[in-house]
C-alpha cells in the first residue's frame, strides 16, 4: 500500500503542481481531440478533391484509408513515448526531439529535430499561401456573381499574406499550447463549417447533374510521363493531409493525469481520425464526383462553385479564421524549443529571460518578453516571405506531405517502439512493422519526386 501511493504521489504531483515541477495540465480529452483536428483537418482537405481525380475511383478512396490507417498506427506508437519505460510513471518527454533523444540516441536526435523543424515551418508556410488563396477567392466569388463568370477577375496574393502575418505576430503573444485550448476549439468548429459546406455543394452538384462524374483510372494526360508527375503529386498531397505526428508529444504534454496520458491520446486520436476520415472521405469522393476531370485544385478556392456565391465567402471566412488557429498549433512547439534553449544557454541575460507585465484595458494582463517578440516576430515574417516567393498551393503542399510522411510519421515512431519493447530482430512483429515501413517509404519517395517535379515545372512557365 504503501508503495501504491508513493507511485500515485510520483505520477500525479501535489497542489497545483505534476510531478515533474512543473504547473499541473488540465487538457482533457475532447482538448486533445479540438488541437488534433485544427492539426489535421487544414490546407490538406481543399486539394482532396484534386488528388481524388488524378487516382481515380479504386487508387483515391484506398490512399485515402491507407493514410488514415498510417496516422492511425503512428499516434499509438507514438504516444505510448511520452514517458520513458513506463507509460504511467516514468519520465515525461516533453517533445518529439526529446523523446527520439532518450529512445535512438543523439545522432537521430538532430535529424528528426530537422526534419520535425523543417516540416513544422513548411506547414506554417502553407498556412500562409492558403489564407491569401482563400481571401482572394472571396472577392472572385463576388466579382463573379457581378461580373458574371467570365469575368477577368484577377487579384494578387501579396497584400493578403501580409495581413495574415500581422495577425500571426499578435496571435503569438499566446505563451504556449496549453493556453491554446478556446483557440483550437474555435478553429475545429471552422474546419466541421467549411468541410460541410464543401461536401453539400459537392453532393448538390451530382445531384444537378445526375450522374457520378470520373473514371477507374482518374483523369486522362498527354502522356504516361505526365500522369505519373500528377499522380506522385496527388500521393504527396494526400500524405500531407493526415499525419500530426510532428506535435503529438506537444499535444499529450497539455493532458492531465490520471488517467495515464497514453490512454487519454489513443482515444483522443481514434475519435480525431475517424471524424477526420469521413471528412475527407466526403470531399474528396463528392468532389470527383461532382466535376471529374475538372475538378480543381482547391476545391473552394479554385471555382468548381460559383453559386451560392455568398456561401463560397463563407466557406472561405471559415478557412480564414481555422488557419489563424492552425498555424500557432505549427509554430508554438518551434517557439518553446528555441526559447528553452536560449533560456538554457544564457540564464543570466535579462533580454532572454526578464518578462514585463503590461497592462491592457478590458483585457488580462500580459507577460512580455523581449526576445520572444523578436523571435517570434521575425519567425512569422520569414514564413511569410517564403510564402510570397513559392506561392504553389498543391505542390507546396505535396513536398511537405512527402518530406514528413515516413522518416517522422512511420520510421521513428517505429524504431522507438523496438528500443521501448525490446522488440527482437527478425521476430514475426519486427517483420510486419519493417515491411509496413518500407512500402510507406516509397510512397514518401514518390510523392516527394512529383512534386518537386510540380513546383519546377511552375516556377518555370
Amino acid at each position: 500500500m504503501a508503495v501504491q501511493n508513493s507511485l500515485q504521489i510520483t505520477r500525479s504531483g501535489t497542489g497545483d503542481y505534476d510531478d515533474d515541477g512543473r504547473a499541473k495540465r488540465t487538457g482533457t480529452i475532447w482538448s486533445a481531440v479540438a488541437h488534433i483536428i485544427t492539426a489535421i483537418i487544414g490546407a490538406g482537405v481543399l486539394s482532396l478533391a484534386w488528388s481524388t481525380s488524378q487516382l481515380g475511383w479504386i487508387a483515391g478512396p484506398f490512399f485515402l484509408l491507407f493514410c488514415a490507417i498510417v496516422a492511425c498506427l503512428s499516434s499509438f506508437l507514438l504516444s505510448d513515448c511520452y514517458r520513458t519505460l513506463d507509460p504511467v510513471t516514468g519520465k515525461r518527454n516533453y517533445s518529439y526531439m526529446d523523446a527520439v533523444r532518450i529512445y535512438l540516441g543523439n545522432k537521430r536526435t538532430w535529424l528528426a529535430g530537422f526534419l520535425q523543424y523543417l516540416s513544422l515551418y513548411g506547414v506554417s508556410t502553407a498556412y500562409v499561401i492558403t489564407t491569401a488563396t482563400c481571401l482572394r477567392a472571396i472577392l472572385k466569388s463576388n466579382c463573379y456573381h457581378k461580373e458574371g463568370h467570365e469575368a477577368p477577375c484577377k487579384y494578387g496574393d501579396t497584400v493578403y499574406m501580409m495581413l495574415f502575418g500581422l495577425v500571426q505576430i499578435i496571435m503569438s503573444f499566446i505563451p504556449d499550447l496549453h493556453n491554446m485550448a478556446w483557440v483550437s476549439i474555435v478553429a475545429a468548429i471552422m474546419s466541421f463549417s467549411y468541410s460541410s459546406i464543401g461536401l453539400g455543394l459537392g453532393i448538390t452538384t451530382v445531384i444537378e447533374n445526375g450522374r457520378i462524374m470520373g473514371s477507374l483510372t482518374g483523369v486522362p494526360a498527354a502522356n504516361i510521363s505526365d500522369k505519373l508527375w500528377l499522380v506522385f503529386q496527388a500521393i504527396g498531397d494526400i500524405a500531407f493531409a493526415y499525419p500530426y505526428s510532428v506535435i503529438l508529444l506537444e499535444i499529450q504534454d497539455t493532458l492531465e493525469s490520471p488517467p495515464p496520458e497514453n490512454k487519454t491520446m489513443k482515444k483522443a486520436s481514434m475519435i480525431a481520425i475517424l471524424v477526420t476520415t469521413f471528412f475527407y472521405l466526403c470531399c474528396g469522393c463528392f468532389g470527383y464526383a461532382a466535376f471529374g476531370n475538372q475538378t480543381p485544385g482547391n476545391l473552394l478556392t479554385g471555382f468548381g462553385f460559383y453559386e451560392p456565391y455568398w456561401l463560397i465567402d463563407f466557406a472561405n471566412a471559415c478557412i480564414v479564421l481555422h488557419l489563424v488557429g492552425g498555424y500557432q498549433i505549427y509554430c508554438q512547439p518551434i517557439y518553446s524549443v528555441v526559447e528553452r534553449w536560449c533560456s538554457k544557454k544564457y540564464p543570466n541575460s535579462g533580454f532572454v529571460n526578464n518578462f514585463h507585465q503590461l497592462r491592457v484595458p478590458l483585457l488580462p494582463d500580459f507577460q512580455l518578453n523581449l526576445f520572444r517578440i523578436c523571435f517570434r516576430t521575425a519567425y512569422v515574417v520569414s514564413t511569410t516571405g517564403l510564402a510570397i516567393l513559392f506561392p504553389y498551393f498543391n505542390q507546396v503542399l505535396g513536398v511537405l506531405g512527402a518530406l514528413g510522411f515516413w522518416p517522422l510519421a512511420i520510421y521513428f515512431p517505429v524504431e522507438m517502439y523496438f528500443v521501448q519493447r525490446k522488440i527482437e530482430a527478425w521476430s514475426r512483429k519486427w517483420i510486419v512493422l519493417r515491411t509496413f515501413s518500407f512500402i510507406c517509404f516509397l510512397v514518401s519517395l514518390l510523392g516527394l519526386i512529383g512534386s518537386l517535379e510540380g513546383i519546377i515545372s511552375e516556377k518555370l512557365s
